[in-house]
């Protein structure tokens, strides 16, 4: 499962606490770090994703983070909240050539007579997203076949990086909508003890 973990829109200490909470979950289950967006000082993050089988269902909401600030030691504020959450993957689909379904037809344009006598135009139907392409160029069917499976596998692709982009916009949206109030789980202190 993916998880992100974010300060919102919050101040440097909550791009702490997000780099603290990170440290702790890190010493308590097996994670794998997918990317993190920095904070304003070094060590801090703004957001970070994870990849972790572990249940942390226990955290997703709000965090608080109980704590004087470390930089601005005079200030009243020490309640400090981050955003569990638990990120949807984009659904990636490979690509299988197995799955494309051809019609053959006869397409005008070069060639001369054996363009009325041989049906080289190809179109392509890739049967899981119902994508087509229909391809002339060449004089050929078996060309025509070579080029239209490359535009559709070109095609998934695009498909799966708009999902993959798709999906990161979602989980940046995230950021805004950060709960104050009623944590899932309470930390306290510098050292990040959990209470």
């Amino acid at each position: 499962m993916i998880y992100q973990i974010s300060s919102g829109q919050g101040l440097a200490e909550c791009e702490l606490g997000v780099a603290k909470l990170l440290d702790y979950l890190q010493t308590h289950y097996d994670i794998t770090l997918l990317d993190a967006s920095p904070g304003y000082y070094a060590g801090t993050f703004r957001s970070v994703r994870f990849y972790t089988e572990a249940d942390l269902s226990e955290y997703i909401g709000s965090v608080l983070w109980i704590c004087r600030s470390p930089y601005r030691p005079g200030h009243r504020r020490k309640n400090w909240f981050l955003d569990v959450h638990l990120c949807e993957a984009a659904r990636i689909s490979a690509f299988d050539p197995e799955q494309v379904v051809f019609d053959t037809f006869r397409s005008g344009g070069k060639g001369g007579q054996h363009v009325n006598k041989v049906e080289s135009g190809v179109r392509a139907i890739y049967v899981p997203t119902g994508q087509a392409v229909v391809c002339t160029e060449e004089r050929s069917q078996y060309a025509n076949k070579q080029k239209a499976l490359s535009r559709l596998q070109a095609l998934a692709q695009k498909s799966n990086l708009d999902q993959q982009a798709q999906q990161k916009s979602q989980n940046w949206r995230h950021h805004t909508r950060l709960e104050r109030g009623n944590a899932k789980a309470c930390f306290e202190g510098m050292e990040f003890r959990r209470i």
